[in-house]
């Protein structure tokens, strides 16, 4: 691990290997790895971290205040995902009954916009505290609920895509979920981090949901808008999203962009060969069904496939682009790592 490998990863600079993250909630791993329980020792994570040599922690921050102790949002349940399903969630609960209540939504009004100066003060002492915590990674600002995932987070999905049919009134809902992200990305400008992860699901698996001219006209706009506020505190951006966003790669880049997180199904080939000499890269062709079902000359390939884009990238950070999730067979994933780390010199 090391925090210089990490920035000057991010800033395309030289580095003596490539950059490594991961998205991990395999509980199983981490005890393997370390010999403590990540439920009961607040060790334990740091100590993966560590071990598995990250150069960079993904980390966002909403503020101090979530949104359902300030106004409405649905709750659309949760699968089971980590270990023994105890984040498993039954209930679906959405406060919209009727398309024209969400049409007729402002997000500004609905969660407030906490004191400037205070929410300045909050984001700052959490990365200065989190930053001092892992001094051998890049601990990132960042905002989650965005554009569309705020949108998703307050409407669910039925009730969004009912409202989206209808372009001109939900651009203006979107307008209020963009001045609330506004807010909250203008107090982290504010702040001495280096890096912000701008997370928004603006896709699905198989790619927009709704008309691309529409992201056009009302979501990539505002992106450029919000990474302007940025930029100009030089802030480098990073864009995350699930997701298929292959199509969008082009308008996120000339929106400002200046890295992209995303999963195996955004085509990696094609960010490679468009922005693999002047952008962050986040990801990898590792599939986390890969190594929850596969063998280990297929995890081994996966690798030696991503390794061939990669090594003329000076900005790529390898990462299993969609999650090391609880099911992971430990073997596989601890296969992946010593493989990985055994080829991933420069």
């Amino acid at each position: 691990m090391s925090y210089k490998i990490g920035i000057n990863t991010i800033k395309l600079q030289p580095a003596e290997r490539l950059g490594h993250t991961e998205y991990c909630s395999n509980y199983a791993l981490v005890r393997a790895v370390t010999g403590k329980d990540p439920c009961a020792d607040a060790t334990a994570w740091k100590d993966f971290h560590d071990a598995w040599q990250y150069d960079f922690l993904f980390v966002t921050n909403d503020g101090p205040v979530p949104w359902d102790k300030r106004g409405r949002v649905t709750d659309m349940g949760h699968a089971e995902f980590l270990e023994g399903g105890i984040d498993r969630r039954d209930t679906v609960i959405c406060p919209f009954t009727d398309v024209e209540d969400v049409l007729a939504f402002d997000a500004v009004e609905e969660y407030g916009l906490p004191d400037f100066d205070e929410l300045t003060t909050f984001y700052e002492q959490c990365y200065r505290k989190g930053q001092q915590a892992n001094p051998d990674q890049v601990y990132t600002g960042g905002y989650y609920r965005t554009i569309v995932s705020g949108a998703i987070a307050a409407f669910g999905w039925d009730m969004l895509l009912a409202a989206a049919a209808d372009r001109e009134r939900f651009d203006r809902v979107l307008e209020s979920f963009f001045q609330l992200t506004l807010h909250h990305v203008k107090a982290w400008a504010r702040t001495s981090i280096e890096v912000f992860i701008q997370h928004d699901d603006i896709v699905w698996t198989q790619g927009a949901f709704m008309h691309p001219d529409f992201y056009r006209s009302s979501i990539f706009p505002r992106f450029a808008k919000l990474w302007q506020v940025l930029h100009e505190a030089n802030k480098i951006v990073l864009f995350c999203s699930d997701g298929d966003f292959t199509e969008f790669v082009d308008d996120i880049a000339a929106a400002g962009a200046d890295g992209f997180i995303f999963e195996p199904l955004t085509d990696l080939e094609y960010i490679v060969e468009r922005y693999g000499k002047t952008k962050a890269i986040f990801s990898s062709k590792v599939d986390c069904r890969t190594l929850t079902f596969g063998q280990p000359d297929q995890i081994r390939h996966e690798i030696d496939e991503t390794l061939k884009l990669a090594k003329n990238c000076p900005g790529f950070f390898f990462a299993v682009g969609n999650h090391i999730p609880s099911n992971v067979p430990v073997d596989n994933a601890l296969y992946y790592f010593d493989y990985l780390s055994s080829n991933w010199g420069r």
